[in-house]
């Protein structure tokens, strides 16, 4: 520890012995530094907040709301590309002066590296920019660093209210491109598809819907079976009505069999709906009865006894007309459906390269249709979405912390970096005073000697002074504390001017 002490005890005295070099070393330092701190320009930052609301409910309900998170962050990210900072330079002052290309591209790169978006939330991002043009007063700079921010704001509602119309605006024009090539190939298609129904009738719409027809016509033809069968089978049962039927009937009063055959069977139905069975001796004589007068009707024929005709034949005999001759339709209906049955069938097997060709033209018309509705149908959600844009814009910005002008420079911090000079140039002054003091074949104190020279020291003669050397002394010391009372002077007034030019900006 004692010998740490005397170190630092010779150091202090080779520096104060040669105070005026390190004195001199820390002025020379401290006034170069200084220099350098003022020629740093100042820089200005600005800054503002930005809330991005994308929940469009209209968009919504018209199923054209599309993903607005994306679409920011996309937005948020390509903000600092090098087209949107090149906008930004050539609508302030950083463009002024600039006409090279090269010089906006080298703008371009600073700016670029000033520049920052970061994102806080979801919908709130905050916007950076520093500026420091060293041919613009402060005053001016901390103007331009607003002007930097309020740009890339505009920008960024340029981004989703007119780049968003010019995007589906360009989408729609190209949309129409498509639409006018489809419809000529439509116009093509149909033409061809024309020329060969024309040609080959039964094979409208290719051998699919051939083979449609075929299964319809079939169908049909069941169904036909079907009714013919039904309407052949009431017609076989009212020719039984019919039959059973007497063309006339004899007039109530006159006494004929007629009359008396039918007052007959009414006793025997009257017998049988009392329950009697058929061995019951009334009923035994009125069936021997009936049978007695059908016979003597038979023997007299239809014509005989003068009675009036049946309007029940007349009746049956309309209605078996009206049946034969639905018989009759149907028969011919079948016959028909029979011979396109053959017919289909022929064109199908006659010649298949042309059912083939017309499964292609049909196909071909099919997809060309359903391509060019399709694209009519995307076309005009397009420009739904551009007018519901226009309107009413999908995302609301709100500036939560506008850009202003800074009240003072973001960088440097002068304050801290002239006292680092000041520490700097007096430890260059100090270390300057020492290694010179190590170059010389010097020793401070007899310890030291002993040491180096590793011989006993036997005694040490102190300095005599005499009153003039002290006076000289006394004097040479404080002019040494003015000039370092001056240096601290200076490093003082350097902060003071700094303090006041930063209140002049504000």
């Amino acid at each position: 520890m004692s010998e740490i002490f005397e170190e630092l005890r010779t150091a202090l005295y080779s520096v104060w012995h040669r105070r005026w070099l390190a004195l001199a070393v820390a002025w020379g330092v401290c006034l170069l530094g200084w220099l350098v701190v003022a020629m740093i320009p100042n820089s200005y930052e600005a800054k503002a907040r930005i809330y991005v609301d994308v929940d469009d409910v209209l968009s919504e309900q018209l199923g054209i709301a599309g993903d607005g998170r994306e679409e920011i962050r996309r937005v948020r990210q390509t903000l600092a590309s090098a087209v949107n900072l090149e906008k930004v330079i050539k609508s302030t002052r950083l463009g002024e002066n600039i006409t090279e290309r090269s010089a906006l591209e080298t703008e371009i790169k600073n700016l670029d590296e000033k520049v920052t978006v970061t994102s806080e939330q979801d919908n709130l991002f905050e916007i950076t920019a520093t500026v420091g043009k060293g041919d613009l007063s402060d005053a001016e700079n901390a103007v331009l660093a607003r002007d930097v921010v309020q740009k890339l704001i505009d920008i960024l509602r340029d981004e989703h209210v007119a780049g968003s119309r010019a995007q589906v605006s360009g989408a729609v024009t190209q949309i129409d491109e498509q639409l006018d090539e489809r419809k000529r190939e439509l116009e093509a298609a149909e033409q061809r598809r024309l020329a060969f129904e024309a040609q080959y009738p039964d094979l409208i719409g290719g051998s699919s819907t051939l083979v449609t027809r075929l299964q319809q016509a079939r169908t049909e033809a069941r169904g036909i079976e079907a009714d013919l069968a039904a309407a052949e089978s009431a017609l076989a049962a009212i020719n039984g009505q019919l039959a059973g039927t007497p063309r006339t009937i004899d007039t109530p009063g006159t006494g004929g069999p007629r009359a008396a055959l039918a007052g007959a069977q009414a006793q025997l139905a009257e017998l049988r709906s009392r329950g009697l069975t058929d061995e019951h001796p009334d009923v035994v004589a009125t069936t021997r009865q009936v049978q007695i007068l059908t016979r003597q009707v038979a023997a007299q024929g239809p014509n005989a006894g003068g009675g009036t005709p049946n309007p029940a034949y007349t009746s049956l005999v309309s209605i078996r007309a009206d049946r034969q001759a639905s018989v009759e339709s149907l028969q011919s209906r079948r016959a028909a459906i029979q011979s396109d049955i053959a017919a289909l069938m022929g064109s199908q097997a006659a010649e298949p390269e042309v059912a083939a060709e017309a499964n292609r033209i049909s196909r071909d018309y099919e997809v060309l249709q359903q391509n060019y509705e399709k694209l009519l149908q995307d076309r005009e959600e397009l420009r739904t979405r551009g007018e519901v844009e226009d309107n009413t814009s999908q995302f609301k910005f709100q500036l939560t912390d506008p850009p202003v002008v800074p009240q003072g420079p973001a960088a440097p911090n002068r304050p801290l970096l002239l006292l680092g000079v000041l520490f700097v140039g007096l430890a260059s002054g100090a270390g300057a005073a020492y290694a010179l003091s190590q170059l010389r074949s010097t020793f401070a104190t007899p310890k030291k000697l002993e040491r180096a020279l590793d011989l006993p020291v036997i005694g040490s003669i102190s300095m005599t002074v005499s009153e003039a050397a002290k006076e000289l002394r006394a004097k040479r010391l404080k002019q040494f504390a003015g000039a370092t009372a001056g240096l601290f002077g200076v490093f003082v007034i350097l902060l003071g001017i700094e303090f006041v030019s930063v209140g002049a900006v504000a």
